[in-house]
């Protein structure tokens, strides 16, 4: 079993900026790729980013690019999402989720295993 667990979520201001953290446990060898979704009230879960461990491959959603950085951290396994230039349309419960055998997707279904999810709020 692999273990994520998501943090750095909070209150900010339109314009402002958060940096979420997620922390890979368990029976993690650094392998596949790791995604962030969001899933707002109401609203179906979408996809934001993804980050493969070993080669460091990227991808965004249109909504979030030139605003939205994924990052990782090999050695301390934690992939970190940094959000600048936030909006009240990026509010939502946050998601790391991970599939040690795919190389990315931007599909839920692409990963098999999830965090508990932190919540952002963007207040305008």
């Amino acid at each position: 079993q692999v273990q994520l667990v998501e943090s750095g979520g909070g209150l900010v201001q339109a314009g402002g900026s958060l940096r979420l953290s997620c922390a890979a446990s368990g029976r993690f060898f650094g392998t596949g790729a790791v995604g962030w979704f969001r899933q707002a009230p109401g609203k179906e879960r979408e996809f934001v980013s993804f980050i493969t461990w070993r080669g460091g491959s990227t991808a965004y959603a249109d909504s979030v690019k030139g605003r939205f950085t994924i990052s990782r951290d090999n050695a301390k396994n934690m992939v970190y999402l940094q959000m600048n230039s936030l909006k009240p349309e990026d509010t939502a419960v946050y998601y790391c989720a991970t599939n040690p055998r795919t190389y990315g997707g931007t599909y839920s279904s692409n990963y098999n295993y999830w965090g508990q999810g932190t919540q952002v709020t963007v207040s305008s």
